[in-house]
């Protein structure tokens, strides 16, 4: 059986969770949180001898340091605490856990001490949590800078400090954790942009608390779960007229391996048909590696098709332009990548006439290409990649994913998912083309868009993991020999789907 997706809140909505639960919690959050993180701490330190550092803030996750270093001193480690500010101006709930760790017979120091000669078992960073919104300076950036230099585990408590809980920016210095114990759900800082470098290992604490109903996520962190029912097995009695129609455009002069590739990962995903227009007057007839696909010159892709993928090493002539006009008047599905968002962009007419369409449509910018749609700079997209996802499925009324470290889809309802699959290795041409057809092999075979976009994109990152755990790269992976990989594990999906009762 799959693991089922898990919820992802904005701080918007944790701190709603907070207002609603924390006058009633018995016991109280900070409490559970503390414990919570001190019985990961355990685990991770099991066999680490050595004292445990606790560099502790000014609010509320200086708290939670505070009952965690109580918890592990009372089961009987040495821990040093760090806390550089007044008690007094603590807030409530966070001077109760300073009063309580002294009384239970713990110290504190007003600085960071030096290592011991053997070094520490593990430090704490319990200095800022999710409402940071302002760069860290002065002494605790200095702490920061000396923490990360420990060559020990380090745990973050919510968030590492400095790190932007919604956007996954580091707004300055930031701690980099090994690992990261987060409380009631996961945050979309932790898992997108520079978050995932920073965060390491995520544990979610859910501190034994059920999210308000008022409160259902719009977010979640893909798994399978959120497309299984999809996944079904093919009826013995069938033939690929059944499996759908994809057609392929692209591949001006010097680009048609952009447009192969997307076709070949179409067709071993298990699309029907598969047929590759090529704007390159001389692009070759057939694929020699895959003579299953049907190559064409571009005016002559068939029409009636049951998803249309432009894009793919389209390039910005004349001809792609009037090819992408044509696309979006189509009532097929349409996949939207590379230079046909480019054009797209540079033509604002043609940006109703997408949101118009009755058929579904997908988009698959980069950040680069999301910038041009959305009329900003990349800078501006990577400082929010949530909201600008949100943005440009709204504006072409289109699933949308933005890729990056931790891809984000959007839906125009609202809903939105980050993929967690993936390695740095992917970071090499052609990824986006092979992405582009597995979408489209998936909307030929009868999925409806949300569920086929969520899945080509945790299958396009799991296909590259597994490699990787084969040997095959991370660095150095090619797109090419990710669309057999695909293929085997989609399958092995399927078969893991046939058998959950």
């Amino acid at each position: 059986m799959f693991s089922p997706a898990q919820p992802i809140y904005p701080v918007a909505g944790i701190r709603e969770i907070e207002h609603q639960l924390i006058p009633s919690a018995k016991p109280p959050l900070m409490e559970r949180a503390g414990r919570a993180a001190a019985e990961d701490a355990v685990r991770l330190i099991m066999d680490r001898p050595g004292p445990i550092l606790f560099a502790c803030g000014p609010g509320n996750n200086g708290g939670d340091g505070f009952v965690m270093a109580r918890q592990l001193h009372q089961a009987g480690r040495e821990v040093i605490v760090a806390f550089a500010d007044d008690p007094a101006a603590l807030p409530s709930d966070a001077g109760k856990a300073h009063a309580d760790f002294l009384h239970a017979g713990g110290t504190i120091a007003s600085d960071l001490p030096s290592a011991p000669s053997q070094g520490w078992a593990l430090v704490v960073d319990a200095l800022f949590g999710i409402g940071l919104k302002r760069k860290i300076d002065g002494r605790f950036a200095d702490w920061i800078a000396t923490l990360n230099a420990q060559p020990a585990p380090r745990m973050a408590l919510d968030v590492p400090s400095g790190l932007d809980a919604d956007t996954g920016r580091p707004l300055g210095p930031c701690f980099r954790a090994t690992h990261t114990t987060t409380f009631i759900a996961l945050k979309p800082g932790l898992l997108t942009n520079d978050g995932p470098d920073y965060c390491g290992e995520i544990s979610v604490q859910r501190l034994d608390i059920d999210c308000p109903a008022c409160l259902v996520p719009m977010g979640h962190a893909i798994t399978p779960a959120l497309f299984e029912t999809c996944l079904v097995p093919r009826p013995r009695n069938t033939h690929k007229g059944r499996h759908g129609d994809v057609g392929i455009l692209g591949g001006d002069a010097g680009m048609a391996g952009a447009a192969l590739l997307a076709g070949r990962a179409a067709l071993w995903l298990g699309a029907g048909r598969v047929y590759v227009g090529l704007l390159d007057p001389k692009a070759p007839a057939v694929d020699h590696a895959y003579p299953e696909l049907m190559l064409r010159n571009a005016p002559a892709l068939p029409r009636q098709l049951t998803v249309l993928a432009l894009g793919p090493g389209l390039g910005q002539r004349a001809e792609a332009q009037a090819e992408l006009v044509s696309a979006i008047a189509g009532d097929h599905a349409l996949v939207l990548d590379a230079d046909a968002l480019n054009l797209l962009a540079a033509d604002p007419a043609l940006h109703g006439a997408v949101a118009a369409r009755r058929s579904p449509t997908v988009l698959t910018p980069h950040p680069a290409e999301a910038a041009r749609l959305l009329g900003c700079s990349s800078p501006e997209v990577q400082g929010d990649r949530l909201s600008a996802a949100l943005a440009l499925a709204s504006r072409f009324r289109a699933c949308t994913v933005l890729k990056g470290c931790g891809s984000l889809i959007a839906t125009p309802d609202g809903h939105w998912y980050i993929n967690g699959t993936g390695h740095p290795g992917m970071a090499s041409a052609g990824m986006g083309d092979v992405l582009t057809g597995l979408v489209a092999s998936l909307l030929a075979q009868g999925w409806a868009a949300e569920p086929a976009l969520i899945a080509a994109v945790h299958l396009h990152g799991a296909a590259a993991d597994m490699l990787a755990r084969e040997g095959v790269g991370p660095i150095g992976l090619t797109a090419g020999e990710l669309i057999g990989a695909a293929r085997r594990l989609f399958n092995g999906w399927l078969a893991q789907a046939r058998h959950t009762p």
